[in-house]
């Protein structure tokens, strides 16, 4: 049985409460998604322009917003009371394709300025003090302007309600814009809405829903077969057998309950254009307590857990066992946490280089550790001469292999993807990248559940207390002769290898199990 040290377990159980009250804290104030809320926000200096980045999301139907714009006071105080338009505040919607045609890129090919300038004014006929606009000849209204103006000595003004509709389908920007230096430290507070002819999901996020819902009735249909085989032969499986079919289970389980809590997460947020913080943080505990006992999985099954030892060996093999997974599980928490309750647009420009890092480093030392064991394990098996244990080893070992080359190759793709999409112009196809770690998890779980199905004979490839570990198929094909002869040469084998074993000390572990079983 696997064992932990309490006091460690404690200790590592404080350790994550505190890192994910910290990450929820950090993004309490952006869980919202198709509907953006703004507080007090500032402008970000850049050429001779001065910008909010207000969302980006792909759409297929139309945007609204409605905000207010507050401006210093040493601004305000410069203009009389009755001077009529003090301050131009404009909203740019453009679609990606269209950035180059906000500033003077058009007029000169190496210029990095938005705002029109004396000199541009005079060669290009631009407006003095406004952003810099080409529209684009196929859709003449985009990328379109908004334009809000103070009065007097105003120090906020209020932007009427707009409504716009989209009429060609794209990933879309919202900036807010001045010219005017002597605005510099003004902020911005409001609310965007932005909706699809279906809801509120993003154009990007929405194949996902259906793919939630398609993984769902797969786990369930899963469920289902592994539960009826589970119980027909129920009577037949020992003690230690049943240890790791119940692990398989919880596995089954928590997959069709993580996908069926992405479902109504993004059911709620299609609703709602909100991602409330409890259903979120439960479908994401959901994701990485499920990623770490799957991987938990695969590693006890590749040392042999239940099929050729009845144990993982010493207590510190278990303890190794138990803190990988704990480490893993406070990695992936805060990287799912950071990466959902945090993404408010359908493009998030957040670097996660330090989130990705720690999960990536535990995976990678998830897979050395799976491969070590099984080229143990199936050094055993072969030196037993175990040969149905032995076939079903290496078909499990060959199925994994393809599945690391498989990740390796999809890991390029998506680096290579994300290289050369930056600004996401192929967000209608990025469902794919998500889409393929869903069903590479599934298939490694059912190929698991097809080699260790319970069956009429669990000797086959279970581990039994009390009988010699060799290749049962053999016996049952054999005369009594020669079964009793196979029986005395293994007898004679195991006393050769135990008295071996106060000078091969390499081999301890293989011995105290043989002395076990």
């Amino acid at each position: 049985m696997m064992m932990m040290n309490l006091t460690s377990s404690s200790s590592s159980s404080a350790v994550f409460v505190i890192v994910i009250v910290i990450v929820i804290l950090m993004i309490q104030s952006v869980v919202n998604a198709s509907i953006h809320h703004y507080s007090n926000q500032p402008f970000t200096h850049r050429s001779n322009a001065f910008f909010f980045h207000a969302g980006t999301e792909a759409l297929f139907s139309s945007s609204s917003s409605s905000h207010s714009f507050i401006r210093p006071k040493q601004s305000a105080i410069t203009h009389g009371p009755m001077q009529q338009n003090t301050g131009l505040v404009e909203a740019i919607i453009l679609q990606v394709q269209d950035r180059n045609r906000i500033g003077g890129f058009h007029f000169t090919p190496k210029s990095d300025l938005i705002c029109c300038d004396p000199n541009l004014a005079k060669q290009h006929n631009c407006n003095l003090g406004e952003v810099i606009i080409h529209n684009n000849p196929n859709n003449p209204h985009f990328p379109k302007r908004i334009k809000t103006f103070f009065q007097g000595t105003s120090q906020i003004v209020h932007m009427d309600p707009q409504t716009v509709n989209i009429n060609t389908t794209g990933m879309y920007y919202l900036y807010f814009m001045f010219c005017d230096p002597n605005l510099k430290g003004t902020t911005v507070t409001g609310t965007t809405v932005w909706r699809n002819p279906n809801g509120y999901l993003p154009g990007k996020m929405a194949p996902l829903m259906t793919l939630y819902a398609f993984m769902s009735l797969a786990y369930l249909f899963l469920g289902l077969l592994w539960f009826l085989r589970f119980v027909q032969f129920w009577k037949e499986k020992n003690i230690v057998h049943v240890h790791l079919h119940y692990h398989i289970t919880a596995v089954i389980a928590l997959g069709m309950c993580e996908m069926a809590l992405w479902y109504f997460e993004y059911a709620n947020f299609n609703a709602t254009g909100t991602r409330p913080m409890g259903i979120t943080i439960w479908a994401v505990t959901f994701t990485s307590v499920k990623k770490t006992l799957s991987r938990l999985l695969l590693l006890v099954v590749s040392m042999g857990y239940g099929v050729v030892r009845p144990t993982l060996g010493s207590q510190g093999v278990a303890y190794r066992v138990m803190l990988l997974g704990g480490l893993y599980f406070v990695a992936c928490q805060v990287f799912e946490l950071v990466e959902h309750l945090g993404n408010i647009n359908d493009f998030s420009g957040k670097s996660k280089l330090l989130l990705v890092l720690p999960v990536v480093c535990l995976d990678s030392w998830f897979i050395l550790w799976i491969f070590s064991s099984l080229s143990k394990t199936l050094e055993k098996l072969q030196t037993r001469r175990n040969l149905a244990k032995l076939e079903i080893y290496r078909k499990f070992t060959n199925t994994l292999a393809v599945s690391v080359l498989l990740s390796i190759a999809w890991v390029g793709f998506e680096l290579y993807f994300n290289a050369t999409d930056p600004l996401s112009e192929l967000w209608q196809i990025a469902w794919i990248i998500p889409t393929f770690w869903s069903l590479l998890s599934y298939t490694l779980l059912l190929v698991i559940c097809i080699l260790w199905a319970p069956s009429r004979n669990p000797t086959r490839y279970a581990y039994l207390e009390g009988t010699d570990d060799f290749d049962e198929e053999g016996i049952s094909l054999t005369s009594g002769v020669t079964k009793m002869s196979g029986d005395v040469a293994a007898m004679l084998e195991r006393k050769e290898r135990i008295g071996s074993s106060a000078t091969d000390l390499t081999f301890g572990d293989d011995i105290e199990e043989d002395k076990r079983e």
